[in-house]
């Protein structure tokens, strides 16, 4: 059974970070893209970072620059580190498969940016 335990998520300014991790079983994080979504209230799921088996990252627009996809093959997590938060930000964040369909989601982690 596969299963992501996000956690990292918090209350902050604009202009503040937050590094977000996940823990994975059931599948090992580099054999897969892996990647961060995010769902902000009233809006669709979308992809905001991807990381390949190999290496290679995509970013969203909005995010290029601020925020970095990493992962840990050893303790098998994957990482979200985000800069320079801004209120537009705000959304649970999920991490799961990012390409070939989604596996079930987990419970996410709540990222809140405001002055």
């Amino acid at each position: 059974q596969v299963q992501f335990v996000e956690s990292g998520g918090g209350s902050v300014q604009p202009g503040d970070s937050l590094r977000l991790s996940c823990v994975v079983s059931g599948i090992k994080v580099n054999t897969y893209w892996m990647g961060w979504f995010r769902q902000a209230p009233g809006k669709q799921r979308e992809l905001v970072a991807r990381l390949s088996s190999g290496g290679t990252t995509f970013y969203v627009d909005s995010v290029k620059g601020r925020f970095t996809i990493s992962r840990d093959n050893a303790k098998n997590t994957v990482s979200l580190q985000m800069n320079n938060l801004k209120p537009e930000d705000t959304a649970v964040y999920y991490c799961n498969r990012a390409v070939d369909g989604p596996y079930d989601w987990g419970q996410g982690t709540q990222v809140t940016v405001s002055a």
